[in-house]
């Protein structure tokens, strides 16, 4: 880690929890604006096409807590 890193990241967790999550936020965003926008488009088609099925009434929803609850039991 070059010493500007380990400076930005020393500084950075002396912010109140509120700023450094907005931080978090904006590092996060700025990776992604580099993403690839061949992906960016098949991800952008693959979401209509989910939101098209919920609309249409043909996808199987499932609540959270029993997803979360299988994962539980499938990661014992």
């Amino acid at each position: 880690m070059s010493n500007l890193l380990v400076e930005l990241s020393q500084r950075a967790r002396t912010l109140p929890p509120e700023e450094r999550a907005q931080l978090a936020e904006d590092l996060l965003a700025s990776l992604q604006e580099d993403g690839n926008p061949e992906i960016e488009a098949a991800w952008d088609e693959e979401i209509c096409k989910r939101l098209d099925e919920i609309e249409r009434g043909v996808a199987k929803l499932v609540p959270a807590e029993e997803v979360f609850a299988e994962a539980r039991r499938t990661t014992r």
